[in-house]
């Protein structure tokens, strides 16, 4: 009896298996869900407080759209971390900066809602300079993940273009509470 030929091809070399990069993508999945849902944590619970009252940009949009939104775009980016990580090229300052984009998204809700009751409008300037840190950061991510992934590098333009959009929203509020 001949011998059936193997129908799967070997991964190259350098490139992980198709079943280490199904786990690594679950593990971008998952910890930009873990970041997502730690964000949102001082949002919920300030969102009816003191920011319920605050003046707020005439283009903000219904609240309800921010949660779906920011959802799509850490999902975004989690699969642009992945398709550089396919490539071998997540690592050293590209992964620091990688990691530095998620602990900024987690720190600005706590700066602009959790700590507006103690700090006041000096919060929500310290939450437009943790928005500014974290747009320089995702400009970098594109300009490193671009020439690497190109579909990666495009994955983060929509995350960067809603957080000058926030930040414009931001700037708003420390101007005007």
């Amino acid at each position: 009896m001949p011998a059936i030929p193997e129908t799967r091809t070997a991964p190259a070399a350098g490139v992980p298996g198709i079943r280490s990069q199904g786990l690594a993508l679950a593990g971008f999945l998952a910890l930009s869900a873990l970041a997502w849902l730690l964000s949102s944590v001082p949002i919920i619970l300030n969102s009816g407080g003191w920011y319920a009252g605050s003046v707020k940009a005439p283009w903000m949009p219904p609240s309800w759209m921010f949660r779906g939104t920011w959802m799509l775009l850490y999902a975004g980016v989690a699969t642009a971390a992945w398709l550089v990580w396919r490539k071998g090229r997540l690592a050293g300052g590209t992964r620091s900066w990688y990691v530095a984009q998620l602990l900024l998204n987690a720190a600005w809700p706590v700066t602009f809602f959790a700590l507006y009751p103690a700090l006041g409008a000096v919060a929500l300037w310290a939450a437009f300079a943790v928005i500014c840190a974290l747009a320089a950061t995702l400009a970098f991510l594109i300009l490193r993940f671009g020439p690497v992934d190109a579909t990666a590098g495009c994955l983060v333009l929509p995350y960067f273009s809603w957080l000058v959009y926030c930040a414009s929203l931001n700037l708003y509020s420390a101007i005007h509470n």
